[in-house]
Order: C-alpha cells, then sequence, then structure tokens
C-alpha cells in the first residue's frame, strides 16, 4: 500500500480562526464522536493492546487531548495474554444516553461488546456482552427517543464470516444488555452497482428518518456513503456523500457526525497514510435541499477551512512526550497485550522501570506482550529517551523500538563477557527473528541517550549518546504499519528463559521534537 502524502508539520488549530488537517496527526483509526454539553469526546479503534478504546476530549472539534481509555482489559481475558494486534476492539461508537456514555463495539472472533459509565473519567463498566458470534464487527446503537425503542447495527468481517459488504439491524433491550432475535439485513451493498466492503456504520435519526453513515470501497480508496429509510428495517436509499476528487486526501471515509450546541454539523474521519496509520481528519457539514448530507467542499476532503464557531480553546495535542513522574507512564502508552503488574517495577524515584521479562520470544519483539507502545506521530521528527540497563543476566536487553509488520530497535544488552553492548536490531516483515545490523561498546557505565530521527515519510536514522556526542548506527530503517494499524513507538526490557530475576531498563525522559521545515 502507497503512503498517503506528506504531512506538514503545522497541522490542526493554524491560530488564525482557521485549521488544517489532519486535526489528530496520528493514528486513531475509526473515529467516533458525541457532543455532551459543550465538550466533544472522542474514541478510536485500539485492536488488540491494552488498555483499549481511548478517550480524547475538545471543546472545538481541532484542539484535543488525551484524557483515558475505557477498556482497562481486553475480553475475554485469555485470548490477549500474546500480541494480538489484528483483533479485539474494531470501529466502535460512542454514544450518550440516558445519563452515561456508553461505547459499544464488535470483536469480530467474539461478539458485540458494549461498556458505560456516568462520566467519561469513569468509572467504566466491565464489559458485556451484547450478542455472542463470530464476524460481527463495528456496532452501533441507537435509543430512538420519540418511540422508546432502541437499535443495534453492526457490520461483518469476511474473514470470519466469509461474507461483507452487509449491514444488519436489531432491535435492543432499551438497557443495552442484548438484541431481540437474530436481526434482518439492512443494507446488502452486493445490490448496490459498484459497491464493495461496505462497513464501519454509524446510526442516526434525524428529521423524522434514520440515517447510516457508513464508509465502502476499503480504507485507501473508498468513499463515504449516507443512507436514509423511513423505517428501521428500510428500505434505505443511498448516496454518496464524500470521496477524494481532486484532493490528496485518500480514502476518506469511516467517522462519526456531530452537530454543535450552534447548531453546525461536522464530520470527523480518518485517511489512511501508511506507516503514520489513519489519521484524522474534520469536514464541514450541510443538508441539500433535498435532505442529503454534504460533506466537506461539496463532497470533497478540505485540506484548510475555518474553525467551528465555538469558543476559543487553547492549542493542544495528544500527550507525546513523558517525564515518567513518580516511575509511572502516562496514558498514551499501551501494552501489546493484557499486562502484567510484575512488569513495571515501582518506585518513588525518577525514570519508568521496566522488568527484563523472561522469555523465550526475545528474539521477536512482534510476539511478545510485555512491549509498551504508542502511536507514531506523523511528520518528521526526533525521538529520543534516556536507558540505563540494571542487570547481570546475560542476554538482557532494552530499548526503543519501532514496531510494525517489520520492527527495528536500538538498545543495550549485557554481553556474555559481563560488558554492555550497544546494538541495533531489524526484523523484516517476512522473518521470525530479528537480525543484527550494528553494534558498539559504547564508553560509560552502562546509560546512553537513545535517538531516532523520523523522515516525513517514516524513514528511521538510529543513533545513541554515551556522553562524547551523538553516534549514527546501523543504516536507515523505512518503518511499517502493523496490519490494521499504523508503526508504533515501543519501550521494552527482555531477557532470555532462565531462573531468577533479571533486573530492569530504566527509561527517562521521552521526547519527541519535531524536525525544523
Amino acid at each position: 500500500m502507497t503512503p498517503g502524502p506528506w504531512v506538514p508539520e503545522v497541522t490542526g488549530d493554524l491560530g488564525d480562526g482557521t485549521y488544517r488537517n489532519p486535526v489528530l496527526a496520528a493514528d486513531w483509526s475509526d473515529p467516533d464522536v458525541v457532543r455532551v454539553g459543550g465538550d466533544f469526546h472522542l474514541t478510536a479503534s485500539s485492536f488488540g493492546r491494552a488498555p483499549g478504546l481511548p478517550l480524547l476530549r475538545s471543546r472545538d472539534l481541532v484542539n484535543w487531548t488525551l484524557v483515558g481509555h475505557a477498556l482497562e482489559r481486553l475480553v475475554p481475558e485469555g485470548a490477549f495474554t500474546f500480541p494480538r494486534h489484528d483483533r479485539g476492539v474494531w470501529a466502535p461508537s460512542l454514544r450518550h444516553h440516558d445519563g452515561r456514555f456508553w461505547i459499544f463495539w464488535g470483536d469480530p472472533d467474539h461478539g458485540i461488546f458494549q461498556v458505560n459509565s456516568p462520566a467519561v473519567e469513569g468509572p467504566w463498566s466491565e464489559p458485556h456482552l451484547v450478542k455472542e458470534g463470530i464476524g460481527m464487527i463495528d456496532a452501533c446503537p441507537l435509543w430512538d427517543e420519540e418511540t422508546g425503542e432502541a437499535y443495534l447495527v453492526h457490520g461483518w468481517a469476511k474473514s470470519r464470516a466469509g461474507f461483507n459488504n452487509r449491514l444488519t439491524g436489531h432491535r435492543m433491550r432499551p438497557d443495552g444488555t442484548g438484541v431481540h432475535g437474530e436481526g434482518r439485513t439492512l443494507v446488502d451493498a452486493d445490490r448496490i452497482p459498484g459497491w464493495f466492503t461496505l462497513e464501519g456504520p454509524k446510526l442516526y435519526r434525524h428529521e423524522g428518518r434514520f440515517w447510516i453513515l457508513a464508509p465502502a470501497g476499503g480504507v485507501a480508496t473508498g468513499w463515504q456513503g449516507a443512507f436514509r429509510a423511513d423505517s428501521f428495517f428500510g428500505p434505505y436509499e443511498e448516496r454518496i456523500v464524500l470521496s477524494q476528487g481532486d484532493t490528496d486526501v485518500n480514502g476518506p471515509h469511516q467517522g462519526g457526525w456531530v452537530r454543535t450546541g450552534a447548531g453546525e454539523d461536522w464530520f470527523l474521519h480518518f485517511q489512511q497514510t501508511g506507516a503514520h496509520g489513519r489519521l484524522v481528519h474534520l469536514q464541514p457539514m450541510r443538508w441539500d435541499a433535498d435532505g442529503w448530507p454534504v460533506l466537506g467542499d461539496d463532497g470533497s476532503p478540505v485540506r484548510v477551512h475555518r474553525k467551528p464557531a465555538l469558543p476559543p480553546a487553547p492549542a493542544s495535542r495528544p500527550a507525546v512526550d513523558d517525564a515518567f513522574p513518580g516511575g509511572a507512564f502516562g496514558p498514551q502508552w499501551q501494552w501489546t497485550a493484557n499486562p502484567r503488574a510484575e512488569w513495571v517495577r515501582p518506585h518513588g524515584g525518577k525514570g519508568l522501570r521496566l522488568a527484563c521479562v523472561r522469555t523465550e520470544r526475545a528474539g521477536d519483539l512482534r510476539s511478545v506482550p510485555h512491549v509498551l507502545t504508542q502511536r507514531l506521530p506523523a511528520g518528521a521528527r526526533t525521538v529520543e529517551v534516556r536507558l540505563r540497563l540494571e542487570s547481570d543476566a546475560p542476554g538482557a536487553r532494552a530499548g526503543l523500538v519501532v514496531l510494525g509488520d517489520a520492527y527495528a530497535w536500538i538498545g543495550l544488552e549485557r554481553g556474555g563477557d559481563g560488558g554492555v553492548l550497544l546494538v541495533h536490531r531489524f526484523a523484516p516483515g517476512n522473518a521470525d527473528r530479528e537480525r543484527d545490523a550494528a553494534r558498539a561498546r559504547p564508553a560509560g557505565a552502562g546509560e546512553v541517550l537513545l535517538r531516532i530521527e523520523v523522515t516525513a515519510d517514516a524513514r528511521c536514522r538510529f543513533s545513541y549518546d554515551a556522553g562524547a556526542g551523538p553516534v549514527r548506527l546501523g543504516p536507515e530503517f523505512a518503518a511499517t504499519p502493523w496490519r490494521w494499524v499504523g508503526a508504533l513507538l515501543g519501550l521494552f526490557a527482555a531477557a532470555p528463559e532462565g531462573e531468577g530475576h533479571a533486573g530492569t531498563g530504566v527509561f527517562d525522559d521521552f521526547r519527541t521534537t519535531a524536525a525544523t521545515p
């Protein structure tokens, strides 16, 4: 898949009453949004990472902060003890009903789940299985305030169900705990000429009609569709309401509609961009004379546009940097599977202490669960973290990784002779073990500053500083996405199988700096 266009460093709020897309320049896949009072809230797919269901907040739909997660651990827990990066939480829907926030999602291997909470900050309920089954994805509820009825719509994963391009609807219990019957097909896009891979439905009531906003055509090349009907079970008529047109925004689709308190309509969606994943764009939205939504500039995505007519909000983006105060890490970090308490060594001092987990899989970081990751921000930047290896165990290592279908890392390893080596390793996408790219014997006592320079097209150059200035180590590495997600930045500590505690890797002052244009 070809990467998307270069993303300029100045995105989001331009400070002059306008914004430039993407408003979220990192992989916040399959976004959905809801307004409650003066606040907008957004969630996104988290697949097999934990915690899951990220929660973002904004006052103006342009400036966003990450406030936490709704799903502490993936369920069923036994299915996520090791990385399952293409499973888990697919395309959640966020709604507010009866004084509570609700998030529904489809897990293609287990069924449709929901969690709910009186506040975005929690506490969130334990995950509840609404409907068990294989292949059901992208679930969205609707509580019809006019009739008191409740409904649920979802799509299908062909890899599990054997078919897709179809949306199924159910009557739902008003308390969101289950559905009535097996449901009925609302839209069969095999019967619509030219449509394929219909998925990601979002269900709404507007001016007496039922509306489904749903993408089709695939994440890199597709479009946004709108469907409307007088009754929930149809029949539905359809229209394409957003497509690439003559712009450089490929595959603009899969997102959610939100109306501001002032009555303006806006649509948030993603753009697939290769190694940087699915970046989130904001499109203006209006209704034409025939009652159909019109997104962007008459159906084509905008890059620069005036901001929503809302009170000014301070410029903000989801956090990336982390000083690890008190030895804890911030909400931007996720494990590649359900975590264990012993992976982080608590202390009251400075730096994050990760246990060197003993494992037979230390040679393939894609297969171990104890990698602490966050999204790779789009645009050219430098990533740095200070590392100290506190281990006498031969083969113990810790480092900074760019993780995807292929990966590469730089870090420290305890050699068989007791010395500390600076190593750079990589694993191609078709290999099941990593290989050496370069090794060095750094000066100093096992503490270094690790650095990765990332270009705008996600090429990575690795270096270290052991006190005598930066030293380039090994060849350039081209970051790759990881199935449904963009490349991830990660911290890890590991050791070969053996007896006893293998020590820790101590990370301090994780920072990213945008490159100077």
